[in-house]
């Protein structure tokens, strides 16, 4: 069930404050913000710091679309050997790659022995502070 918030139509500064609007601008649906197409998208909670370069902490959780094609450059969520990963996806010198975004962990060259599937691509990070 959709749940409406409000939205306000003023921006919030991280600097100096300015006056607050008064109004609200309309209401979100955080669904409608993260989930493009519902059918394809799973959620999954993050653990470890090899994501941290990319903004994913331990605890959040991830939105992971499967529609979206893994190409190089995006953050992919894997099943490497049973186990669940979260890493950038990178081509590099003919060879496929799972990278860490910490320099404290290594990238994870793949090879024709690994049982690799790609589940989905990460599409936001939800953070608490």
């Amino acid at each position: 069930m959709p749940v409406a918030l409000p939205l306000f139509s003023g921006k919030v500064a991280a600097g100096f404050p300015s006056p607050a609007d008064d109004y609200v601008e309309k209401t979100l649906d955080l669904n409608e913000l993260l989930v493009q197409k519902p059918a394809a998208t799973f959620f999954v909670r993050a653990e470890g710091e090899s994501m941290l370069g990319a903004g994913i902490h331990p605890n959040d959780i991830l939105v992971v679309d499967r529609s979206i094609e893994p190409v190089p450059g995006k953050i992919v969520i894997c099943a490497l050997n049973g186990e669940l990963v979260v890493k950038r996806l990178k081509r590099q010198a003919g060879r496929w790659l799972l990278g860490s975004e910490n320099p404290a962990y290594r990238d994870i060259v793949l090879y024709e022995e690994l049982e690799m599937v790609i589940w989905g691509v990460v599409t936001s990070v939800i953070h608490p502070v």
